[in-house]
């Protein structure tokens, strides 16, 4: 990820506000590249694999990108896991 990109910054900042929950659920997030005002994210631990990862990523780390960088145009992640997808695991389930 090419950190002179101007809204390296500012991505990351909104993304540390929102970080702590995840890290609750045993997961994280990693800028990979912001591209013509789209950030594409990895997501790592548990969110790698979280059925839920869908909605997590529209409904909070999207919405928390695009409040804070509104030039932002969409947030997508190499790594989203479909709740239909028999490898899912939720989080700290047995």
């Amino acid at each position: 990820m090419a950190i002179d990109n101007p809204l390296f910054q500012r991505v990351e900042d909104a993304l540390n506000n929102i970080r702590p929950y995840l890290e609750a659920d045993g997961g994280n997030v990693k800028i990979l590249e912001i591209k013509n005002n789209v950030v594409t994210l990895e997501l790592l631990g548990a969110c790698g694999s979280c059925p839920m990862s869908t909605m997590t990523l529209k409904a909070g780390v999207e919405e928390s990108i695009k409040r804070a960088v509104p030039e932002i145009m969409e947030v997508l992640a190499i790594n989203v896991t479909s709740p239909d997808d028999p490898h899912a695991k939720m989080p700290f389930a047995s």
